[in-house]
């Protein structure tokens, strides 16, 4: 019996919740003092790569459509190279520090392919409007990460860009398959759940 994709997509909300928070709690308190715990600077990367891999049953699992598949299967992709990315950083096996870009590259492909798999507008349904909100927060959040590669210490840009992560998993919580978005459902969507 395969769960609605709602339950799908509230635990996927949950992990990235967590690495949301991670990642505003380096930023608050730097990331001099966040690294103090060795460890500490291996959980979010290990996290992000950890959302890709479970992205693949995912893929393979709850999809409907082959739109559905490919926009899953980047998701997996992206995640788990921009996980591998910074854990390479954070173990010292990848010098570069262009690695850095991997993860707003991540966050770009991510928006791009939520948006290019919502065939729906705005307003068609809960999780039409779920999926444009993800898309647009992650495309221009993309910003974010950007400036941190450039400006690793700026308080502005890692608070900003764990407040993104955590305005995705936000939105992710209020995904339902069938569900009015601001009291208008299209008539053609089918009928309300709850």
């Amino acid at each position: 019996m395969q769960p609605p994709a709602e339950h799908v997509h509230w635990l996927f909300a949950t992990g990235v919740l967590l690495l949301g928070l991670l990642l505003l709690s380096e930023a608050i308190v730097g990331r001099e003092v966040w690294r103090r715990r060795a460890w500490r600077a291996y959980l979010w990367p290990s996290l992000l790569f950890a959302l890709g891999v479970f992205m693949w049953p995912v893929m393979v699992f709850f999809t409907n459509s082959t739109i559905h598949m490919l926009a899953h299967s980047v998701w997996a992709q992206t995640a788990m190279v921009a996980g591998a990315a910074e854990l390479g950083l954070v173990s010292g096996k990848l010098r570069s520090e262009w690695w850095k870009l991997a993860v707003p590259v991540a966050f770009a492909v991510s928006g791009a392919a939520f948006l290019i798999h919502e065939a729906n507008p705005w307003f068609y349904a809960r999780s039409a409007f779920v999926h444009h909100a993800c898309g647009w927060t992650l495309l221009i959040g993309a910003l974010f990460p950007l400036g941190a590669a450039f400006k690793p210490r700026s308080w502005v840009f890692n608070t900003g860009y764990a407040l993104v992560v955590v305005g995705v998993a936000v939105a992710l919580y209020s995904s339902r398959d069938v569900a009015p978005v601001f009291r208008h459902l299209d008539p053609s969507a089918g009928v309300a759940h709850r």
